[in-house]
């Protein structure tokens, strides 16, 4: 998989224009507040339908214009294809190959990309919502009809809610609570087995990665939480079947019946599970350095793309946002070792910040316009 061409028009402070980028290494470079990140992102919104900077989409468009469009051009299952997104005021479209989506959710799957940024380093300092994130961005990408069962299960939730604060007013009914826990017992169900799946396949990747990183000389683990299966069950040696998971996350939700009736929401589920990072058996969000936080993300993401290539035999796109200056020399060869058969985009400040590179192009953006 990779680009052949972007397009732009409008996208937060680019002006319009194009680029066609090299198969390998493509440095984009500039000072500060250039629009080196809004190229990245540009491209990562065909990923995951958003962008990663959590950004609404009237931010998107240039101050004092009406839309901005962003038009992929790549080879991707053995054939080109063409994926554009137009934002306006009333709403997005998305078109695959000129045919408008009804969804954005429609697309996912048809491009598939890891990013790193500083702010991914989240995933390790903040709270379990960011790293919930992560994990259903990247099994959309495996498993785009995962997208449908997330969208499904947060309506069901929301409606479970709305249930939960009217019984106050309303108490008979509480009669209904059953149907309710039966719905969302189902899709939740289905969350918790995909995501346990995927953290047990990560974990090898990245334990691994991380070990090369450091030479051996430091240990990564992770470790995935659910309150709403056993703890011996999140093996993938002893995962529950559906039905089983199901039952089992209705007992929870039966028996936290009257906690969730004083609070007004529920406390049972995959919105509250999280995984925890741990570098020397220490949790790493207490106790690990800035570099170790660093590296232990850029292995999770390294860890990341090896999966969704042997899962979906996609090779996705890599874009690495202003990381490189911040690593010494031998962990930047590592990473260029690493991701040496893909296609790459690294944003700096100068091309000299990312030392020795493989073959690729280099672009200069200035003011919003890529050179």
């Amino acid at each position: 998989m990779n680009i052949k061409k972007i397009e732009y028009e409008n996208f937060r402070n680019l002006s319009r224009g194009f680029i066609e980028p090299s198969e390998g290494v493509n440095v984009i470079y500039g000072e500060n507040a250039q629009g080196k990140t809004n190229l990245l992102e540009a491209i990562w919104i065909f990923t995951g339908g958003r962008s990663f900077r959590s950004a609404k989409d009237l931010d998107l468009i240039k101050f004092k214009e009406q839309y901005a469009k962003v038009n992929m051009k790549l080879f991707a299952e053995k054939r080109d294809q063409d994926l554009k997104i137009e934002i306006s005021k009333p709403k997005r479209k998305t078109y695959v190959n000129e045919v408008l989506k009804k969804s954005p959710s429609d697309y996912v799957g048809k491009f598939c990309s890891v990013i790193f940024s500083p702010s991914h380093l989240s995933l390790i300092k903040e709270g379990p919502g960011c790293r919930r994130k992560f994990l259903d961005t990247t099994i959309c990408q495996m498993y785009p009809m995962y997208a449908k069962n997330v969208t499904v299960y947060n309506h069901i939730l929301n409606q479970r809610n709305q249930l939960l604060k009217s019984i106050k007013k309303q108490p008979g009914l509480i009669e209904t609570l059953f149907v309710w826990n039966e719905k969302l017992a189902k899709k939740a169900a289905e969350i918790v087995k995909f995501r346990i799946q995927y953290v047990n396949s990560l974990k090898e990747s990245t334990e691994c990665i991380y070990r090369n990183f450091t030479k051996e000389k430091e240990t990564l683990r992770l470790h995935y939480y659910s309150n709403a299966v056993p703890r011996e069950f999140l093996n993938i040696d002893k995962i529950l079947s559906l039905d089983e998971m199901a039952s089992f996350i209705i007992k929870k939700l039966e028996s936290a019946k009257q906690e969730e009736l004083f609070l007004g929401y529920t406390l049972i589920g995959p919105h509250r599970d999280d995984f925890e990072v741990y570098i020397d058996d220490k949790k790493a969000r207490s106790f690990a350095s800035q570099g170790q936080q660093r590296s232990a993300v850029l292995s999770l993401k390294l860890a990341e793309a090896e999966l969704i290539k042997k899962i979906c035999g996609k090779t996705p796109v890599i874009l690495l946002d202003d990381v490189m200056s911040e690593l010494d020399a031998n962990r930047q060869d590592f990473i260029l070792n690493s991701i040496h058969d893909r296609q790459v985009f690294i944003t700096c400040c100068e091309p000299e910040d990312i030392g020795k590179m493989a073959d690729g192009k280099t672009f200069e953006v200035k003011d919003g316009k890529i050179y």
